[in-house]
């Protein structure tokens, strides 16, 4: 009986439980959204109908010191939207400030406004050689060599929030397509409420310097402004962004880029209503050389949502999009609905 014991104790030794207690703490988060997409393409023939899909799964890990400052990280096992993401570490001090080190992001686009659009995922593609950039933080890139610094809440002033970031040259030579050198950016929240409304005022700034080795690079560069208005049951916001942009996968760049974008929701029960606009126009061409004429999207969404139970909601989304390439129609753009529900933990 003794022997059996010390085999069961080494054993468990061997799988690492002796080792749980000394653990960091590790919370798992996630969704799965599917439904069917259609699209009625201006450039098509026909319209299509299709299944539409993604599944998010992450990990997070998060532990305290002695000393009270917060280390977390996080990485995904699953992400059928995207890329994976693997993030750097964050270090929360006790005055409530945050340090963002090694794949951090850009301060200027941590502090831009959401705008409400369709619910769900429609979606109609326009022509590649559309370049207009859509998107508040179309611009603001950051390298894995990167840190983000976060102040804590009522920086300054009551309801300020600000941040601020660097990213450095990791080494990597430029090959066929441009590879970012060096960024920095610079973002803030304010706060306040005027009688009955909640409002929300976020600004941005960001450069980045590129390099290639066949072309001279201007770097991509930007602003950003919104504020959102939150009254009961009701959401308002808007936004406006211009800059310009370097593209990374080509010798490409868009230039005086502007994204104008507004929206509302309402909220009654569980049933979320919500609509937005959002106009985009820039000028294309190869690196510090602008094209002629500016491409251009224009999008209108609608969307419904409604909450079917605890971490379930169904969705029903429509968007259009009105596209030009230099200056001209490009037959692209059109239609798309989105009918489905979504499943988060």
């Amino acid at each position: 009986m003794k022997k059996e014991l010390l085999l069961a104790s080494a054993l468990v030794s061997t799988m690492g439980f002796a080792s749980v207690a000394n653990a960091v703490t590790a919370t798992m988060s996630g969704m799965h959204a599917t439904g069917l997409q259609g699209d009625d393409s201006d450039e098509a023939a026909a319209g299509t109908i299709a299944r539409d899909s993604t599944s998010d799964f992450t990990v997070s890990l998060a532990e305290t010191t002695d000393g009270g400052v917060g280390i977390a990280t996080s990485f995904m096992l699953a992400n059928e939207s995207g890329a994976l993401h693997t993030a750097g570490l964050t270090l929360t001090f006790t005055d409530g400030s945050k340090l963002d080190v090694v794949n951090a992001g850009n301060a200027a686009a941590s502090h831009d406004i959401s705008v409400p659009g369709a619910a769900g995922s429609p979606g109609v593609s326009v022509t590649t050689t559309n370049l207009a950039q859509t998107g508040l933080d179309f611009f603001g890139e950051a390298g894995d060599v990167s840190f983000e610094w976060h102040s804590a809440s009522d920086f300054m002033a009551d309801g300020l929030k600000i941040g601020a970031s660097m990213s450095f040259d990791d080494g990597v030579a430029a090959a066929g397509s441009a590879a970012l050198e060096s960024s920095w950016g610079l973002g803030a929240t304010y706060v306040t409420s005027a009688g009955d409304t909640a409002l929300t005022i976020g600004a941005g700034v960001a450069d980045s310097e590129w390099k290639d080795n066949a072309s001279t690079i201007d770097g991509s560069n930007g602003f950003h402004i919104g504020f959102s208005a939150v009254t009961g049951d009701l959401t308002v916001a808007a936004g406006y962004a211009n800059g310009d942009k370097i593209l990374a996968d080509g010798e490409e760049a868009i230039y005086d880029n502007t994204v104008s974008s507004v929206g509302v929701k309402y909220v009654t029960g569980d049933v979320t209503l919500s609509a937005g606009f959002e106009s985009a126009e820039g000028d294309d061409g190869t690196f510090a050389a602008a094209g002629g004429s500016d491409d251009a999207q224009d999008a209108t969404s609608f969307g419904i949502s409604y909450a079917v139970a605890s971490g379930v909601t169904a969705n029903l989304g429509w968007k259009n999009i009105d596209a030009k390439n230099e200056g001209a129609s490009d037959a692209t753009g059109g239609n798309s609905w989105y009918l489905g529900a979504t499943m988060s933990f």
